[in-house]
């Protein structure tokens, strides 16, 4: 079953465009990574340091390896480091409603 996978992070003060500039410098091999469906980038509008990623995959599994790949390349640690606060990663799934 996909899985849904919303990852919610605020940069540091006044951050935002280079957060942004971040993601689009890694989500090419995200995209390109097995398993991956989707990925979509969102700006608050209200608030340009916070940004919220949606991201679909064909399993959890998947997404687990993926993430794993993340870290063992120190890319989360490098997300981290221009955040002001820590990661929120939630996961869902697709219902009948």
């Amino acid at each position: 079953m996909a899985a849904r996978v919303i990852l919610e992070v605020k940069a540091k003060p006044g951050t935002g465009d280079e957060l942004v500039a971040f993601f689009r410098s890694i989500l090419p091999e995200t995209r390109a990574h097995d398993g991956c469906a989707s990925v979509e980038t969102l700006r608050n509008s209200d608030d340009p340091d916070q940004v919220v990623v949606v991201e679909v995959w064909e399993s959890r599994e998947q997404y687990e390896k993926y993430l794993a790949w993340q870290r063992d390349r120190g890319t989360s640690a490098r997300l981290i480091g221009r955040l002001a606060e820590s990661p929120s990663i939630r996961h869902f799934e697709l219902t009948d409603a």
